[in-house]
């Protein structure tokens, strides 16, 4: 049995910060815009939507008690629909997505409804605490914030200063390109408040105006924690390294913002009773764990995983979305795997339009699919990295 993608939705990216557009909207409406408009869109018969499966990394506050249980008691889809919060840090909304595919493959479901959310202006990253941080044997040698865990890459591979700055111009200019040409104008639904204003139509952190010299002149963000603390316990861990050479700042790491997306995954049984023409087949999903202090290269094993258990190669693959949770990450990756640039992240990324944690895989997904249909490709390749030593990816074959 075939898990598909019937249809795609996301909110636009709103600044996480207290004057963003989305900071007066709750995480439970951000959700909820989505789930009407799928309904909306889709004519959907709300009562055969089995289950709401929805990332989201602080779980506490506007964010906890199960908020996609919420979220659902909130939409008028009816008592049916049961639903369940993940968390599996950045690498959330596609985990969703993932357990949604293996769900209707299995037979055990027939329609559901998967994404994330984070609203990072209204609940702050790390407000909920971490065991991570808490439990000495999990932290002592064996930690450091994911910023020094980029400048240990970039330092240990090469990249310069220059390669990751031009990355994030690159980011900077695909994204203003495809938000000025349309490209997300399929997916995104706006933000309306109860009289249908809208707080947010657009995303709002692109940069056009930044130039090569504006990056330059950005001071790296992780020097003074490295050379406090963290920096010894990398160069302790990677004994080849003699210090590390900072390179990321808040111009080429992946910006904090508000946000949510959806998509309609089911069988092809559930499809035709509805009505409904599947845009793409999920064909495979994996995850792996990798060594947790320099937490992000899990994109490179998780890569050759799926492949390997899609049976397919690098050069299957059409399109690449690789989160810019920092620019080393899919550098590093397109330098390993010898994937190139043209193919990878086509419309931008997290660097020039933000990294909505829990939202962000369906997001990147749901952007891989609309530039297959855009450009009239077959297969794409999502996948990040994720806190603690991980990594996801799923591939997609357009319909």
């Amino acid at each position: 049995m075939e898990a598909y993608i019937y249809d795609s939705v996301r909110t636009p990216r709103g600044i996480g910060k207290n004057n963003g557009s989305l900071a007066s909207v709750s995480p439970v409406q951000l959700v909820t815009t989505l789930l009407d408009a799928l309904k909306e869109r889709n004519n959907l018969d709300t009562s055969l939507v089995e289950d709401l499966i929805l990332g989201c990394v602080t779980q506490t506050g506007e964010q906890g008690g199960n908020i996609a249980k919420v979220a659902a008691q909130c939409s008028n889809y009816g008592d049916q629909l049961s639903a369940v919060t993940l968390n599996r840090y950045c690498a959330s909304g596609l985990e969703a997505i993932n357990q949604a595919a293996a769900m209707v493959k299995a037979g055990w479901s027939d329609l559901i409804i998967a994404g994330g959310v984070e609203s990072m202006s209204r609940v702050p990253m790390g407000i909920d605490g971490s065991a991570w941080l808490m439990e000495p044997e999990a932290a002592f040698g064996k930690f450091v914030p994911q910023g020094i865990s980029a400048d240990l890459i970039a330092t240990k591979y090469g990249f310069s200063r220059n390669d990751v700055d031009s990355f994030a111009l690159a980011s900077q200019k695909r994204a203003a390109m495809a938000q000025k040409n349309g490209f997300f104008d399929k997916s995104i639904i706006p933000v309306k408040d109860i009289n249908g204003l809208v707080h947010l139509a657009n995303d709002e952190y692109i940069r056009a105006n930044t130039t090569l010299q504006i990056l330059s002149d950005l001071s790296p963000a992780f020097k003074k924690m490295g050379e406090m603390l963290f920096d010894q316990t990398a160069v302790d861990k990677y004994l080849e390294i003699e210090r590390i050479n900072h390179v990321h700042h808040a111009g080429n790491s992946s910006g904090i913002v508000d946000g949510a997306s959806l998509m309609l995954i089911g069988s092809k049984e559930v499809g035709e009773k509805l009505g409904l023409k599947p845009r793409a087949v999920i064909k495979m999903g994996a995850v792996i764990g990798s060594e947790p202090l320099i937490m992000l290269e899990g994109p490179i094993p998780a890569t050759k995983k799926v492949l390997q258990k899609a049976t397919m190669s690098v050069g299957d693959i059409d399109i690449f979305e690789i989160n810019e949770a920092f620019a080393v990450v899919p550098l590093r990756l397109m330098d390993h795997l010898k994937v190139d640039h043209s193919i990878v992240n086509v419309n931008g990324g997290a660097i020039a339009m933000g990294h909505p944690l829990g939202a962000t895989g369906c997001m990147i997904l749901g952007t891989a699919l609309d530039e297959l249909e855009r450009q009239n490709k077959s297969t794409a390749l999502a996948t990040l990295c994720v806190g603690g030593g991980m990594g996801i990816a799923t591939i997609i074959e357009r319909i």
